[in-house]
């Protein structure tokens, strides 16, 4: 099992060029970056933004990051968790997620997900209601984007004809795609245009990652599709292995270096063998 870590990237945190070597050096696979255009400053929804950490407010954008972290490391797997498609033009996000592949030498991961705070989605001219359709279509339109060289996409949120871009991402046919969520129909939509899953940690969690790795299956393919635990705790890393869980990945709060390094030793320290094995 591999292991990474997530966090918003800040102005008064560790930088990522930092964070992605220290990590390269003490022996983890992986750097992830969320993702939040902004945060409204009220909401009437389920979910009340008030509540929200500091760092969702004041995160980078993750692409930035990730360019600067791939500049600064040589084997460290990059990668968004999760970017919120249904926030993003499909055409300008297909030229981000080509350019840090790019850059990082194949080392990009596509983690996507449709978010989860309404006003956020419709700040953004999106009917919440459609955001799951609008994650599909979008991620289908950069993939006919990356994989050819004149592409074109009808659906009913995505509508474009003949258009060239480069550069092409460095994995062909592209970086992986790993689709969030924890409901009932994440698999159906893993199997319709993703390469793996990325589950929340939640309490059912375990159940459903051994199920998945069990029964789900790509057309034409007998392999068991990767799964990556998305806030997984450190003391509960052979938990995850035994369920069938590929990497894990440590959400932790943007700390200055001294203090991001000094965490970082600590997990290290925790994981011991089990860092060099994956």
């Amino acid at each position: 099992m591999k292991f990474g870590f997530i966090l918003f990237p800040s102005k008064d945190a560790i930088r990522p060029g930092d964070m992605g070597r220290y990590l390269e050096d003490r022996g983890f696979e992986s750097l992830f970056y969320p993702d939040h255009t902004h945060i409204p400053a009220t909401t009437k929804e389920y979910f009340d933004v008030a509540a929200l950490p500091e760092e969702f407010k004041i995160g980078m954008d993750p692409f930035v990051a990730l360019g600067a972290a791939a500049e600064a490391t040589t084997t460290l797997q990059l990668g968004t968790a999760v970017l919120l498609v249904p926030e993003r033009d499909p055409i300008v996000t297909a030229k981000q997620v080509a350019s840090v592949d790019v850059l990082s030498d194949g080392r990009m991961n596509f983690g996507i997900g449709p978010g989860w705070i309404y006003q956020e989605m419709r700040n953004h001219g999106i009917n919440p209601e459609d955001r799951w359709e609008v994650m599909r279509e979008r991620t289908e339109a950069m993939r006919e984007i990356w994989t050819r060289d004149v592409a074109s996409y009808h659906g009913t949120f995505v509508n474009f004809d003949d258009v060239t871009s480069w550069p092409k991402p460095v994995q062909r046919p592209h970086p992986p795609i790993l689709v969030a969520g924890n409901g009932p129909n994440v698999a159906k939509r893993v199997v319709a245009y993703g390469d793996e899953w990325i589950p929340m940690l939640r309490p059912t969690v375990l159940a459903d990652i051994v199920r998945f790795k069990q029964e789900v299956r790509k057309p034409g393919s007998d392999a068991p599709i990767p799964v990556t635990l998305f806030g997984g705790e450190v003391e509960s890393v052979d938990a995850y292995a035994k369920a069938g869980t590929d990497r894990v990945l440590f959400w932790i709060r943007p700390l200055p270096y001294a203090d991001a390094v000094a965490l970082i030793d600590r997990i290290a320290l925790t994981l011991g063998s089990r860092l060099k094995d994956g």
